[in-house]
C-alpha cells in the first residue's frame, strides 16, 4: 500500500509519527471515452470560458468569487498559512465511549502505521484505547480541508475513521414521513413483520456480501473480449406503487424465509 499522508498523532504531550493508508479499495471499473467511428480516445481539456482557448496547467490558479465577477486568488502558500500546524498532526481533542458515536457521522476508514521509532508509543495508545473501551476524537487537515476523525483500536492497528461535521448532516424533518403511532397500523401485521425480521436475523458476516453488479459487469466485459455476444438484458418488472394486502404478503414472506433457512 502507498501512504497518502504523513504526520503525527498528537496525544497530550506525546507525538506519534504515523502514515495514513487508505482502508478501502474501489470496485470501480475505469472506462475511456472513445469516438464511436474509429475508437479514437477523447480527452478532457481545460478551456477559458471567454475565448475557448485551452489553458495549460501551470497557468491555472484557484480563485474565490467574493462578488459577482470579482475574484481573489488563493495560492498554495495561503493554504499552508491556514494550516501550518493542523496539516502536520492529528490532534486528539477528547475521548468518548466507542459505541456512542452515531454511524451517520462515519465517512471513510484509514489505517495508521507508525514509523519504526514510534512503535512503542503507537502500541501504548492502541492498548489504552482497547482496554478503556474509548475512541479518540481528533482533527486534522488533508487536501486543503479540515476533517474530524474517530480513532479506534482494531486488531493490531489504530484505525482513523474520517467523520462528517454535524452541520454536514441533513435533518429528516425536511421529508414527508409517517409519524410514530399512526392509528392505521394493524397489530397482526406488526406482529408478522417482527416475526419476519426475527426469521431473517443472522450473525453479521461481511465476507458473505460481494459486489454482484461489479462481478456481472466484469463477466460481460470478458465475454465481449472473447467475441461472445452477451445475453439480452431481462426487462425489469415495474415496481408497484400501492402496497396492499400486507398480511398476506407478510405470511408468504415468512414462509419463504423459513424455507430458505431450512435449505441452508
Amino acid at each position: 500500500m502507498r501512504a497518502i499522508w504523513s504526520g503525527a498523532i498528537s496525544f497530550g504531550l506525546i507525538y506519534i509519527p504515523v502514515k495514513i493508508y487508505d482502508g478501502t479499495r474501489s470496485h470501480r471499473i475505469d472506462f475511456d471515452l472513445l469516438r464511436k467511428a474509429d475508437r479514437c480516445r477523447i480527452r478532457y481539456a481545460r478551456v477559458c470560458r471567454e475565448t475557448g482557448e485551452e489553458v495549460p496547467n501551470d497557468e491555472i490558479v484557484k480563485g474565490y468569487q467574493y462578488r459577482k465577477g470579482d475574484y481573489v486568488i488563493i495560492s498554495s502558500e495561503d493554504f499552508k498559512r491556514a494550516s501550518v500546524h493542523k496539516s502536520q498532526t492529528i490532534d486528539l481533542v477528547s475521548f468518548v465511549k466507542a459505541d456512542e458515536v452515531d454511524q451517520k457521522y462515519l465517512e471513510k476508514p484509514y489505517f495508521l502505521e507508525p514509523v519504526k521509532e514510534a512503535a512503542k508509543a503507537y502500541a501504548l495508545l492502541r492498548e489504552a484505547l482497547r482496554k478503556s473501551g474509548k475512541a479518540g476524537i481528533g482533527r486534522y487537515v488533508m487536501r486543503t480541508r479540515e476533517h474530524m476523525a474517530l480513532i479506534k483500536a482494531e486488531e493490531n492497528a489504530i484505525v482513523l475513521n474520517q467523520m462528517r461535521f454535524a452541520d454536514e448532516l441533513r435533518s429528516s424533518k425536511e421529508l414527508a414521513l409517517p409519524q410514530p403511532g399512526i392509528s392505521d397500523i394493524n397489530e397482526r401485521e406488526l406482529e408478522m413483520a417482527i416475526k419476519l425480521i426475527d426469521q431473517l436475523t443472522e450473525k453479521w458476516t461481511p465476507q458473505q456480501y460481494t459486489d454482484t453488479y461489479y462481478e456481472d459487469l466484469r463477466k460481460i466485459i470478458q465475454e465481449k473480449i472473447e467475441g461472445k455476444v452477451p445475453a439480452a438484458p431481462v426487462e425489469p418488472q415495474p415496481i408497484p406503487v400501492g402496497v396492499t394486502d400486507l398480511f398476506s404478503k407478510l405470511s408468504k414472506s415468512l414462509e419463504m424465509a423459513q424455507h430458505r433457512k431450512e435449505a441452508a
